[in-house]
C-alpha cells in the first residue's frame, strides 16, 4: 500500500512539471544533448506584448516581441564557448557538454517559465523513475544554468534554482541584492556589483563639479537598489537630487508625457540613469519627440551601448551621453563564428531562424510569419532565399569590436568547465565532499558542482581572478564612454573618455580625459547643472530656508574669515596672528601693537619719565650740596634723601612699562612700582608724623628723642616696605605674570602682560593707598605747623593728587585695552610722583636756591616761636579761664615752663617780669583781646629739629 501511494504521488509531480512545460513554457529553445548539461537564459526580445487576459479560455503563452540583436550575440558566445570545450583535448576530455537554452523575453515571467524546464528534469531523475517508466534516453539533468541578464529576472530565478542547490551563473546581472549569499545560495556572477557602479556615477558628478541632478531608474531588482546606493553616495558628497522616479518599458504614454514635463522644467541639467535599455527607451523616444537638446545623459552599464536607445536618429537629444561600460575581453575565433551563422547549418538552434528573419526583413519557409502573412496579420516580407550575406548587413549582433557581456558569457561557461575539470581529475581522500571523497563525473550532480564551483579559483584571459566564494565578488573595472556621431556614415560611436577602477589595496581611482568629450553632441565646455551660481571667493554658500542645501545664496564670510575657492561650504578662520583682508580671499598679518619707544605717545612718557629723574636727581644734589643749612635739617634731611632716591625709582619703574613686553619685564614692573611708592609714601609717613609729635608735645622730653631717632624712623620704612615686598614675593610665587598676546582685536595684536592675580594687583595698589590715606590723615592733622620745614598744607594737597589719581586709575584701567592699558598705569605713576616731588621739595629748592634770606637760623626760631607761642597761649588761655571761674575774681595770672617765661598785659595794663626785662627784643604777638609779650628757650627745639 505504501509503494503504491508512493508511485502516485511521484506520477503527480511528474505530470504536473509535464503539464506546465507543455503548456507553459517558451516555444523556441537553443538545445543540444551531451553527457552533461548546461542551460542558458538569454533575452532574445527586449519584452512581452501586452495583452489582457479575460481568461474565457485557457490562456495561452505570451508573446515576445522586439528582437535583441545582442541577445542573441550573448547566446552564440554560450554555443561557442561549449563547443570550443567540447573540441578541447586537456579540458573535460571524453566528456561533451550539452545545452538547453531559452529566451526569457527580459521578463520575470518568461524566465521562470524556462527555469521550471531545468527543475523539472532534475526533479524527474531524483525521483528514480526508471524502473515505471523507460526514461533512458531522456535528456539528463541541468547541472548548472548561465544566465539571466537583467536583475529582476535572475532575482526570480535564483530563488527557484536555488530551491534545488542548482547553481546558477549570471553574465549581466549587477543588483547588488544579489550578493546576499544567504537568500541566493546557488548565485554567482561575473560581473561586478551596481554598488561599485553607482559609486563611479557619484564620483563622475563629483568630478564634473555638479551638484543639481535628476535621477531615474527602473522599477526592478536592477534599478531600486542601484539608485538607492546612488543617492546615499550623492548625500555624502553633498550633491542634490532635484527629482527622483521610478520608470518601466510598460509604463503609458501619459506617465510618460508627465515625466517628460517635470524633466524640461527642471533645472537639473544633468540626468543619471539606472535602468535598461527597454525601461528607458520610452521617455527617450519622448524627449526626442519634444527636441529637449539641453541635457547630459548619465547611463548605467546596462544602456550605456544598447541598440534599442543608441541610434543616428536619437543623437540629437542623446549626443553626449556619458556611459559606463564593462572592461572588454577578446574571444579567438568568435569573430569567424558570428559569421557563420545560417539557418540550414543551425538545426539545434531555432533561435537562428528568427534572427535570420530579423536581420534581412524576409520570411522563411514554414516560418510561423509565412502564414500570419497570409492571413494579413502581418505587414508583407519576402520570401527567404538562404543565399544572404551575413557580413552585407550591420547589426549589433556583428558588433564584435568591444566584447563585453559576450566575455563575460564565456567566462561563466568556462568556470563551469573548469569545475567540472576539477571534479575530473580529483583524487580520492582530496575530495571536497564527505571523507575526502571525489563526486563521478559521469554522475555528476547540480549541488557537487555547485560546491566545487565556491572553491574555484583561477585568473580569465584579460588577466582578472575569477572566483565564487562567499563574499567575493569581481573588481569593478568600467570604461568610460561618450557618444559621439561618426563622421563617415552618422551612426553612434562609443569614444573611450576614460575609466574608473576599483582595487582592494589601491582603492578607486576616477581617470576622465575632459579634451575627448563632447557635451550635447559638440560642445567643449562642461555645462552647468547646479542649483545655484557658484560663489566667489572671499563668500561662503548660505542656506535657504525650504531648499535644499544645494540651493544656496551666497555670504560674504565674516571679518577675521576668509574663503580661497569658489563655491566655499564655509569660510576659514583666520590663524590668530592674521586677519583677512577687504574681500575675504585671503589673509594677512596682524599688525603687532604695544606701547613702543618710537612712537610718539611711548617718547613721550619716555621723556616724562627721564625730565622726572633728573629733576628729582636735581632736588637730591641740591639737598647735598646744602645739607647742613637749617632748612634742609629742618626736612628731616636723611629721610629727605630716601625719599628723594624713592622717588627716583618711581619715575624709573615707569620705564618699564615701554616697549614690547618680555616675561622678565612683566614680572619686575609692577613689583618696581609698588615697592617705590610704598618706600616713598612710608618716608613722608614717617617723617610727617614724627614733626606732628614733636611739636605737639608739651614737653620734648628724652622719652621723645630716644623713640622718634633715625634708627626708629628707618626701621619704620623698612617694615612698611617689608610688607609690599612680601606682596610681591607671594604673587610673584602662586601666579607670576607673563608676556601675552592679545588677538582679540581685529587686524592687531596688542602685546600685553598677563598680571597673573588681578587680586594681587589689588593688594599691591590697595596697601599702597592705604600707607597714602594714613599720610594724609597726619598731614592733615600738621597743617598749621611751621611751613617753613614741613609743608603740612603740600603734602595735603599732594596726598589729594595721588588719590584722585589712582582712583582716576582704576576704572582707567579695565576700560582700556591693548598698548594704552600700559599707557594709563605710566601716566598715574608720573602724575603721582610729579604731585610729590614739586609739593615736597620744590618750595624748599626755591628758598634754597633764590630766597636764602630765609634759609637761616633765626627765620626758622621765628616760624618756630610763632607756631610755640600760639600753642602755649591756648593753653593758658585754657587755664586763666578754669582759674578765673574758681576765684571769682579777676588777677594776673602766669604760667612759666622751664623753657619759657611769659608776661601778659591785659586791660592796658602791663606787667613784666624779671626774665622780659633782661631781653629788650622779644617777640611780641597780637592773640585774643590782650598783647603778649615772649620769649622762648630753643635748646630742646634746636636739639631736636635744627640738626
Amino acid at each position: 500500500m505504501r509503494f503504491h501511494l508512493k508511485f502516485y504521488l511521484h506520477y503527480l509531480v511528474l505530470l504536473g512539471f509535464s503539464s506546465v512545460i507543455s503548456i507553459y513554457g517558451p516555444h523556441q529553445r537553443a538545445q543540444k544533448t551531451g553527457d552533461i548539461l548546461l542551460g542558458g537564459l538569454f533575452p532574445i526580445h527586449f519584452g512581452v506584448a501586452s495583452k489582457d487576459q479575460d481568461l474565457a479560455a485557457r490562456p495561452m503563452s505570451t508573446e515576445c516581441v522586439r528582437y535583441n540583436f545582442r541577445g542573441f550575440r550573448w547566446l552564440q558566445s554560450m554555443i561557442f564557448a561549449i563547443e570550443e570545450i567540447n573540441n578541447s583535448s586537456t579540458l573535460l576530455p571524453n566528456i561533451t557538454l550539452g545545452y538547453r537554452i531559452f529566451d526569457t523575453c527580459n521578463t520575470v515571467s518568461k524566465g521562470l517559465e524556462a527555469s521550471l524546464s531545468f527543475v523539472a528534469q532534475n526533479k524527474i531523475d531524483s525521483l528514480n523513475l526508471d524502473e515505471f517508466c523507460n526514461c533512458k534516453g531522456n535528456i539528463p539533468s541541468t547541472i548548472a544554468v548561465v544566465g539571466a541578464s537583467g536583475s529582476a529576472v535572475s532575482t526570480a530565478v535564483a530563488d527557484l534554482l536555488g530551491l534545488f542547490y542548482i547553481p546558477q551563473i549570471s553574465y549581466a546581472s549587477s543588483s547588488r541584492l544579489l550578493s546576499n549569499k544567504n537568500q541566493y545560495k546557488s548565485f554567482m556572477r561575473t560581473i561586478p556589483t551596481d554598488e561599485y557602479q553607482a559609486i563611479a556615477m557619484a564620483a563622475i558628478i563629483d568630478h564634473f563639479q555638479w551638484n543639481w541632478v535628476i535621477a531615474i531608474a527602473s522599477d526592478d531588482e536592477y534599478g531600486r537598489p542601484g539608485i538607492e546606493k546612488f543617492e546615499n553616495e550623492m548625500f555624502h558628497r553633498d550633491i542634490c537630487i532635484d527629482l527622483n522616479v521610478l520608470i518601466s518599458q510598460y509604463i503609458d504614454e501619459a506617465e510618460i508625457r508627465r515625466l517628460a514635463d517635470r524633466i524640461e522644467n527642471s533645472t537639473a541639467k544633468v540626468i543619471a540613469v539606472f535602468a535598461s535599455g527597454p525601461d528607458i527607451e520610452p521617455l527617450i523616444k519622448e524627449m526626442v519627440r519634444r527636441n529637449v537638446t539641453d541635457r547630459i545623459w548619465l547611463a548605467s552599464e546596462a544602456w550605456a551601448s544598447s541598440s534599442l536607445v543608441a541610434k543616428p536618429e536619437y543623437l540629437d537629444v542623446m549626443g553626449g551621453t556619458i556611459g559606463f561600460a564593462l572592461r572588454a575581453g577578446h574571444i579567438p575565433g568568435f569573430k569567424e563564428f558570428l559569421q557563420q551563422v545560417h539557418p540550414k547549418k543551425s538545426s539545434h538552434n531555432e533561435f537562428v531562424r528568427e534572427f535570420w528573419e530579423e536581420t534581412f526583413n524576409c520570411y522563411l519557409k514554414d516560418s510561423p510569419r509565412n502564414e500570419d502573412s497570409e492571413n494579413g496579420s502581418t505587414s508583407f516580407r519576402p520570401l527567404c532565399t538562404g543565399e544572404e550575406d551575413i557580413a552585407s548587413v550591420e547589426t549589433p549582433y556583428l558588433d564584435y569590436t568591444h566584447l563585453r557581456i559576450s566575455y563575460n558569457v564565456y567566462v561563466a561557461v568556462y568556470a563551469i568547465a573548469q569545475a567540472l575539470q576539477d571534479i575530473l581529475t580529483c583524487t580520492p581522500g582530496k575530495g571536497l565532499f564527505a571523507n575526502g571523497s571525489c563526486a563521478d563525473i559521469r554522475k555528476v550532480e547540480a549541488w557537487q558542482v555547485l560546491k566545487q564551483l565556491r572553491h574555484l579559483n583561477f585568473i580569465n584571459s584579460i588577466g582578472e581572478k575569477v572566483c565564487f566564494d562567499n563574499g567575493s565578488e569581481l573588481s569593478a573595472n568600467y570604461t568610460i564612454i561618450n557618444w559621439h556621431r561618426s563622421s563617415e556614415d552618422g551612426s553612434v560611436v562609443f569614444k573611450e573618455v576614460g575609466y574608473y577602477s576599483i582595487h582592494n589595496k589601491n582603492g578607486a581611482k576616477l581617470s576622465i580625459e575632459k579634451t575627448k568629450i563632447l557635451w550635447n553632441g559638440h560642445l567643449t565646455e562642461v555645462p552647468f547643472s547646479n542649483c545655484s551660481e557658484e560663489c566667489e571667493p572671499g563668500t561662503r554658500k548660505g542656506i535657504i530656508d525650504g531648499k535644499p542645501t544645494c540651493c544656496f545664496e551666497c555670504t560674504e564670510c565674516s571679518d577675521g574669515e576668509f574663503s580661497d575657492h569658489k563655491d566655499a561650504s564655509v569660510c576659514s578662520k583666520c590663524p590668530n596672528n592674521s586677519w583677512s583682508n577687504g574681500n575675504h580671499t585671503s589673509c594677512f598679518l596682524k599688525e603687532i601693537e604695544f606701547l613702543s619707544w618710537t612712537e610718539p605717545f611711548g617718547i613721550a612718557l619716555a621723556l616724562f619719565a627721564v625730565l622726572g629723574v633728573l629733576l628729582t636727581a636735581f632736588v637730591l644734589g641740591v639737598f647735598v650740596q646744602f645739607r647742613d643749612t637749617p632748612i634742609v635739617k629742618a626736612s628731616n634731611r636723611e629721610l629727605s634723601f630716601l625719599l628723594l632716591f624713592s622717588l627716583i625709582c618711581c619715575f624709573s619703574s615707569s620705564l618699564i612699562f615701554i616697549g614690547e613686553p618680555q616675561d622678565w619685564t612683566c614680572r619686575v614692573r609692577q613689583p618696581a612700582f609698588g615697592i617705590s611708592f610704598v618706600l616713598c609714601i612710608s618716608c613722608i609717613l614717617i617723617k610727617t608724623n614724627r614733626v606732628l609729635l614733636v611739636f605737639e608735645a608739651k614737653i620734648p622730653t628724652s622719652l621723645h628723642r630716644k623713640w622718634w631717632g633715625l634708627n626708629l624712623q628707618f626701621l619704620l620704612v623698612f617694615l612698611f616696605t617689608f610688607v609690599q615686598v612680601m606682596i610681591c614675593v607671594v604673587w610673584l610665587y602662586n601666579a607670576p605674570p607673563g608676556s601675552y598676546k592679545n588677538y582679540d582685536i581685529d587686524e592687531i595684536i596688542f602685546i600685553t602682560c598677563n598680571e597673573g592675580s588681578m587680586m594681587a594687583l589689588g593688594f599691591l595698589i590697595g596697601y599702597t593707598c592705604l600707607l597714602a590715606a594714613v599720610c594724609f590723615f597726619f598731614a592733615f592733622k600738621s597743617r598749621k605747623l611751621p611751613e617753613n620745614f614741613t609743608e603740612a598744607k603740600f603734602i595735603t594737597f599732594s596726598m589729594l593728587i595721588f588719590f584722585i589719581v589712582w582712583i582716576s586709575f582704576i576704572p582707567a584701567y579695565f576700560s582700556t585695552y591693548g598698548k594704552f592699558v600700559s599707557a594709563v598705569e605710566v601716566i598715574a605713576i608720573l602724575a603721582s610722583s610729579f604731585s610729590l616731588l614739586a609739593c615736597i621739595f620744590f618750595n624748599k629748592v626755591y628758598i634754597i636756591l633764590l630766597k636764602p634770606s630765609r634759609n637761616t637760623i633765626e627765620e626758622v626760631r621765628c616760624s618756630t616761636a610763632a607756631h610755640s607761642f600760639k600753642a602755649a597761649a591756648k593753653a593758658t588761655l585754657r587755664h586763666s579761664s578754669a582759674s578765673r571761674k574758681r576765684s571769682s575774681s579777676v588777677g594776673g595770672s602766669s604760667a612759666s615752663s622751664p623753657s619759657s617765661s611769659i608776661s601778659m598785659k591785659t586791660n592796658g595794663n602791663e606787667t613784666e617780669s624779671s626774665s622780659t626785662r633782661r631781653h629788650s627784643q622779644k617777640p611780641r604777638v597780637s592773640f585774643g583781646s590782650g598783647t603778649v609779650s615772649l620769649s622762648l628757650s630753643f635748646e630742646e627745639a634746636r636739639k631736636n629739629l635744627v640738626k
